[in-house]
């Protein structure tokens, strides 16, 4: 029932949203150049490896030494409002059309996290990732790494079909509201180094 809502819903937001998608597809095209799509590795169901897709939201400046700069210098005013406003995961509703992602779930990480999660953090890979997800109505990156895998662990232990239309409920308002983007002083989430009582 999950996979046919999600298919569904997916299909319907992408010819509903098709003009935005249009436009904002031109902005990034005027404004950063190509390619107009962000895509990279990223964990899915199981931890099988999957293309996630967002629309780009920054410059590839480098440095002398061709190592790329800092995201606080490579994000644009156009990129920020992409990412306030959730518009730069549209792409993504493609990935759910595909079977790699649902519209709820935990937000597929960076494939170097895998081993670095505990056993009990690993169980989010037990469902799709998400387009949006527990975590991202309750703080997204505003949020402790350990908050935010204790909120993808208890969706991925109460998952059902009324919680995924509540958190999509919840995700339009946070939309609006535009809380949570990135944590204090970052543009975006501070890089996951493991856990620190580890060992």
């Amino acid at each position: 029932m999950k996979r046919i809502f999600d298919f569904l819903v997916a299909l319907c937001a992408i010819l509903t949203l098709l003009p935005v998608i249009i436009v904002v597809a031109l902005l990034i095209r005027l404004k950063l150049g190509s390619p107009i799509l962000f895509t990279q590795d990223r964990p899915g169901l199981n931890g099988e490896i999957f293309k996630m897709m967002k629309f780009r939201t920054m410059l590839d400046a480098k440095d002398k030494q061709e190592n790329l700069l800092p995201d606080d210098q490579r994000m644009t005013k156009l990129g920020g409002f992409l990412r306030s406003t959730s518009l730069d995961e549209l792409p993504g509703l493609l990935n759910v059309i595909k079977g790699d992602m649902s519209l709820v779930g935990p937000r597929p990480l960076l494939v170097q996290y895998l081993p670095l999660y505990s056993s009990e953090q690993a169980h989010r890979h037990n469902v799709r990732p998400g387009i949006t997800g527990w975590a991202q109505v309750n703080g997204r990156n505003a949020i402790s790494w350990e908050d935010k895998f204790k909120l993808d662990v208890w969706y991925v232990e109460n998952q059902s079909f009324l919680l995924d239309i509540k958190i999509l409920f919840l995700t339009v308002k946070k939309v609006f509201v535009r809380e949570g983007i990135s944590g204090d002083g970052h543009v975006t989430m501070e890089p996951f180094k493991g856990n620190q009582n580890d060992g």
